[in-house]
């Protein structure tokens, strides 16, 4: 008798948790099966002011060094970042949700914990992490380094150069990581409740943040939590484990020939990360085929083949890793792709982003003005959820004059700062930018609305060209660029990236203005804790930057030869280079172009040229963890997929955020002069051989 009823409860118990997976990811989609707000309807919605506790920025702090860690890692490794929103969105509820807990036992609790707190830690820890991709430190910054400029013989000299500090990059950040915080607020109505604009990972981070807040998805989300944390330990101690053989270069786990030393020569061999295999469990399938066949291609098949051509094509003198030898196709030929595939998608988006435009002001009445701020009468047609929503979002107003004064005001400060800290970029290079961002910014704001697609790195790559070459190669025209770029790109970041948090925000009732003095206090906070995790990275690994090395920062590399490419021209390129680069870039459009006119049916079968990119520089050793990583959530989702849907993000969090965290004391413990005590290598067998007979004639 107590046996069944005990087997009862626990398929009840299942089935309980089955549907609320099933009703969570119809509601991370989009899908909603009843009214949100009448849920919430007997809770009050707390003033702006009391939205913003003190807990919330504790534990949001806290929150944003772990993520700046596992961005920071990611950007130094491969440069592939994905969306970290459920992580932070559950982190966070879990941490105040415990916080609270405790102080209720006690009875000191004064303040329960809302979905706007939520939300404002969220957007407080996104913005925060942001800053390790926007500031550039896998990227631009770290591409004017010494120790990127030494691999290339061209513009080195050290009017194009300029080692990383911390005192200016955290200058630097402060003077440009505002302004587009301001450049779109005047147009947060426009944008959210006029045209309403989707915003497919606001809504989705919105609809997750809510769900926590019902009974029921308190209980799943603490059963996430959990795991979550099984597979955080996992992998902080699979790395911990990992690096006692780590004791010299290619030695340890990350260098096991999976494949056979061959393929190992050539870059196909898994590597045991945990981080990308939790990388590859959130990444589309698409992504991850599309890595995998850009590597078969390049390492598979070009670059032995163009590697046989040694002393036709280019110099036999040149070693592998030589811009006039072998590695000048792998980074060309990739600058190719990305520029292609960038310069079709934002041609794209922006036509959409124009065209859209043009029909909602063509559709409003031609007497009424733009709505940029003001109170303006509901449409009796909204529905209840979209009404109450509406009527908050438009009860908190933020001052236009606010926005515009606080542009013109940080423009100005920072037209007279940078240029005492890049020499090349004159204080004329950042007026015309700034002239021009508010527009840039609006646009990749709109057309992330749309497509869910940020493209503050074409932006970057477009200020580069431009900068650069009015410059000139005489007048520090690389570092120029590489600076103008970190302008821009801030700008545009930080215009999609508040907008998104607006949307966010609407659908959980949290107040515009709560919102943005998140992201600027978050904003403020990745100013700071960014270069300083960077400076760890930098003073730690004397090898950060090196190709082959744990933290080879590809795409310091590809910015910085983007910069001379700009400035110099196709001069320097070796033989044949140019002809391929030209072949892929108009490649990388084709297939684009080819996606867009079979629709999304037959799309998901056809890579997508940026992803190819990638590791036709880096390689195909991270694309296997990712691939594994995809195979295994693919073998879950058949065995089933409500419980894959739920828990999938979870497992895959807890891998890259563990592995992240491990960088933090593996980097203290090599300032401290630690080294671990084994090195495992792999030999063939002819090579063992004569090492056995070397040890033995040593005797």
């Amino acid at each position: 008798m107590d046996r069944s009823s005990s087997t009862k409860k626990k398929t009840d118990g299942e089935d309980g948790e089955r549907n609320l997976a099933a009703a969570q990811e119809d509601r991370a989609n989009g899908v909603e099966d009843e009214s949100v707000e009448r849920i919430f309807e007997s809770k009050e919605v707390p003033s702006w002011q009391m939205q913003l506790t003190l807990r919330s920025f504790v534990v949001s702090f806290i929150l944003s060094i772990l993520f700046t860690f596992i961005v920071m890692k990611l950007n130094l490794t491969t440069g592939i970042i994905p969306s970290l929103n459920v992580s932070a969105g559950l982190l966070g509820f879990f941490f105040v949700k415990t916080w609270t807990k405790f102080l209720e036992k006690s009875g000191f609790l004064k303040q329960p914990f809302t979905r706007q707190e939520n939300t404002v830690i969220q957007t407080c820890v996104v913005a925060s992490s942001g800053i390790a991709f926007s500031g550039g430190f896998g990227s631009y910054l770290f591409g004017m380094s010494e120790a990127i400029a030494k691999q290339t013989t061209e513009d080195n000299n050290p009017q194009n150069v300029k080692n990383p500090q911390l005192s200016w990059m955290i200058g630097f950040l402060f003077v440009v990581s505002f302004l587009g915080l301001f450049s779109v607020v005047p147009l947060r109505k426009i944008m959210i409740i006029d045209f309403k604009l989707t915003y497919p990972s606001g809504t989705a981070t919105a609809h997750l943040i809510n769900s926590f807040h019902t009974p029921l998805g308190a209980k799943l989300a603490k059963k996430q939590v959990r795991t979550l944390g099984k597979f955080f330990s996992f992998s902080f101690l699979w790395g911990f484990f990992q690096w006692f053989f780590t004791a010299a270069d290619s030695c340890g786990f990350v260098n096991f020939p999976t494949f056979g030393l061959k393929a190992y020569d050539n870059r196909f061999y898994f590597d045991f990360s945990a981080t990308y295999v939790g990388v590859g469990m959130i990444c589309p399938y698409l992504i991850n085929i599309s890595l995998l066949v850009g590597a078969i291609l390049s390492w598979g098949i070009m670059w032995p083949l163009i590697n046989n051509r040694k002393g036709d094509w280019y110099s036999a003198k040149y070693p592998s890793s030589n811009l006039h030898g072998l590695q000048g196709y792998r980074v060309f030929i990739a600058i190719a792709m990305i520029l292609g595939d960038g310069l079709y998608n934002f041609v794209k988006v922006l036509s959409r982003t124009l065209f859209g435009l043009y029909h909602q002001l063509r559709n409003k009445n031609t007497g009424q003005a733009l709505p940029v701020g003001g109170h303006t009468p509901l449409p009796p047609t909204l529905s209840y959820d979209d009404h109450r929503r509406t009527q908050l979002f438009l009860r908190d107003q933020i001052p236009t004059w606010i926005a515009v004064a606080g542009y013109i005001t940080i423009a100005v400060i920072s037209a007279a700062t940078i240029p005492h800290i890049f020499n090349p970029l004159k204080w004329y290079y950042i007026v015309v930018i700034y002239l021009f961002a508010p527009a840039l910014g609006f646009c990749n704001a709109y057309g992330c609305g749309l497509t869910d697609w940020s493209l503050a790195s074409t932006y970057g790559k477009l200020a580069i060209f431009v900068i650069g070459a009015w410059a000139g190669a005489a007048h520090g025209g690389v570092l120029a660029g590489l600076a103008a770029c970190g302008v821009m790109m801030n700008i545009v970041s930080t215009a999609s990236d508040l907008t998104q948090d607006f949307k966010t925000g609407y659908m959980t009732l949290a107040s515009p203005r709560s919102m943005f003095v998140s992201q600027i206090i978050g904003t403020a906070m990745g100013c700071v804790i960014s270069p300083c995790v960077f400076w760890l990275f930098y003073k730690a690994f004397d090898d950060l930057g090196v190709e082959g090395s744990q933290y080879p920062a590809p795409y310091a590399t590809i910015y910085r030869n983007i910069a001379i490419l700009g400035v110099d021209g196709v001069s320097s390129l070796p033989k044949n280079c140019l002809t391929l680069c030209y072949v892929f870039f108009i490649g990388a459009v084709v297939i684009n172009v080819i996606r867009d006119a079979l629709g999304p049916r037959w799309a998901r079968f056809i890579p997508i040229p940026m992803a190819m990119a990638i590791p036709f520089y880096l390689g195909a050793y991270f694309t296997i963890d990712m691939c594994v990583g995809s195979l295994i959530l693919f073998v879950w989702e058949k065995i089933d997929k409500v419980k894959a849907d739920a828990f999938g993000p979870a497992v895959a969090s807890g891998l890259i955020c563990g592995d992240g965290i491990w960088t933090l004391p593996s980097s203290l413990l090599a300032l401290a002069g630690v080294k671990p005590p084994i090195c495992m290598k792999f030999l063939s067998r002819k090579v063992n051989t004569r090492v056995d007979n070397f040890l033995v004639g040593g005797h």
